[in-house]
């Protein structure tokens, strides 16, 4: 951990942008992100933690994106882009709902946008402005020709997969893919002026939070979709078949969250040839998300030892095996590269010796989950008193129910245990449950917003294995006055960062 603030008790809270209030559909990078840093601020947290911030996929997932690589083009704020010149006031004017995200409605909405901001710069840009896009193109190409190309021919052939588009794109002949990139030239300088505005705005975002003492944690997915520009990019760096479509694909068997297990349908990660130029692409992967964010929780983190390999013709994720990862040797290749690696492992679920021999071995802080600690005794790894500074703890994380969801939910066993840990009666068990994880030994600690606002089972991000998630956004009016100073007081009595006084 090569920070100073990395090794400090500090506090944060976990929102995806997505979920921040605006007028134009999805929450964003524009004036809310900073409202919500300000917020943070206030309430002396030092981190905000988001979940993925590349284009959303299958099921409107973070989780199931297009690029490993690319920001979301949803969260490019257009405030920006009218304060430029190149998008018309009047044509952001409608204002959407603010209470969920409609991605079937505000997708085509806000694409139109961005295709119209994209015409206004190619039409009334600054030679400084458009020597800065082609600088940051050049500086980008790793991973940039291939998404934008990606994208442009999915554009052309949607809603085929890549596997079905004429072989030779497909297979990726170099005649075919030139021929590609000057009939597309048009729709790939589009998506590299998303790409660009995605960067520009996100790190402004980025040093603002900076000035207010705010560091940001984002969040790694360990696979990438099969639709994807990465898939395409590279076959050979996973388990297809000669077509191009997967053999096996990834999950979890059968576990808390779900009694056939969750059928993620990823493709798996052919590790031997990763191995063989020495994990470069995973290095690029974690070079870039480390420029994005400070800190980096790595989903999934038990999969780099063994990972659940399911048949692609399986429906559920019931028959499936386990097969070796990567292991260390993974790491000490991103660590050579890269130097010390601020990352947290997501160690959730079905955890075995190697996977706690691995974590230590790379020194990563592991998570605990507060709502996974009154299922069982006293000896639970999930109850703060068994905590080892070298943990994260989090009340509840995107795939949980809100706290106050989850006491209404909970059996009557895990119920009596939390009143009797927690000193609670049923009323305010958020709060409660946010004092306990600001208070244990773990150096960090995190809660959702939905905890912070007290809010129930119909505000959660994501119920695993189901549809219709991800949709979430709050109204600044659930905000209360007093929220930010009870967060903050709870925070400095903790003796985490941000105020070191309590104001009383």
């Amino acid at each position: 951990m090569a920070d100073s603030w990395m090794v400090q008790r500090a506090a944060g809270v976990v929102l995806h942008p997505t979920s921040l209030p605006g007028p134009h559909g999805v929450g964003d990078l524009g004036p809310n992100a900073y409202f919500f840093i300000d917020w943070l601020h206030s309430a002396g947290q030092a981190l905000w933690q988001t979940l993925p911030l590349g284009p959303v996929g299958s099921g409107d997932s973070p989780y199931m994106g297009s690029s490993a690589f690319a920001g979301n083009p949803l969260l490019v704020a257009l405030e920006p882009l009218v304060q430029r010149g190149w998008l018309a006031g009047s044509s952001v004017a409608a204002d959407w709902d603010t209470a969920r995200v409609d991605y079937a409605a505000v997708t085509p909405w806000r694409m139109q946008r961005l295709r119209e901001a994209f015409a206004g710069f190619e039409q009334q840009a600054t030679v400084e402005e458009r020597a800065e896009l082609t600088a940051w193109v050049l500086s980008e190409q790793a991973w940039l020709l291939d998404y934008t190309l990606f994208m442009a021919l999915d554009q052309a052939h949607s809603p085929a997969l890549w596997p079905d588009w004429p072989p030779a794109l497909a297979q990726r002949d170099s005649a075919a893919l030139a021929m590609a990139r000057a009939s597309h030239a048009q729709e790939i300088a589009f998506w590299c002026f998303v790409q660009w505005q995605f960067e520009l705005q996100w790190q402004a975002v980025k040093s603002y939070a900076h000035s207010k003492g705010v560091r940001l944690v984002g969040d790694l997915p360990i696979f990438v979709a099969h639709h994807s520009a990465d898939c395409w990019a590279r076959p050979d760096l996973y388990l297809l078949d000669a077509s191009g479509r997967p053999r096996v694909v990834a999950g979890v068997p059968p576990d808390f969250f779900s009694n056939t297990g969750q059928r993620w349908g990823n493709p798996l990660y052919n590790w031997d040839a990763m191995a063989q130029d020495g994990y470069r692409w995973w290095i690029e992967r974690v070079r870039r998300q480390l420029h994005l964010a400070d800190l980096v929780r790595i989903d999934h983190f038990r999969g780099f030892v063994d990972y659940w390999e399911i048949p692609a013709d399986e429906p559920t994720a019931i028959k499936g095996g386990w097969r070796l990862g990567p292991g260390m040797a993974l790491f000490d290749a991103l660590e050579h590269a890269l130097g010390d690696l601020p990352i947290i492992a997501e160690d959730l679920g079905i955890i075995t010796a190697e996977v706690n021999a691995l974590r230590e071995r790379t020194g990563f802080p592991g998570m605990r989950v507060l709502q996974f600690a009154f299922s069982g005794d006293a000896g639970n790894a999930f109850l703060p008193h068994n905590f080892e500074p070298n943990t994260v703890v989090y009340t509840g994380t995107h795939d949980n129910d809100t706290a106050p969801g989850w006491w209404a939910n909970c059996s009557a066993y895990e119920r009596a245990f939390a009143a009797h840990y927690l000193g609670v009666d049923g009323h305010e068990a958020h709060w409660a449950m946010v004092r306990a994880a600001s208070f244990s030994v773990a150096r960090l600690s995190l809660c959702q917003f939905q905890d912070v606002l007290g809010l129930g089972s119909p505000h959660r991000m994501n119920t695993p294995g189901t549809l219709g998630c991800w949709t979430w956004r709050f109204s600044w009016d659930w905000v209360g006055p007093d929220l930010a100073q009870r967060l903050a007081n709870i925070t400095a009595a903790s003796g985490r960062t941000g105020f070191n006084r309590l104001k009383l």
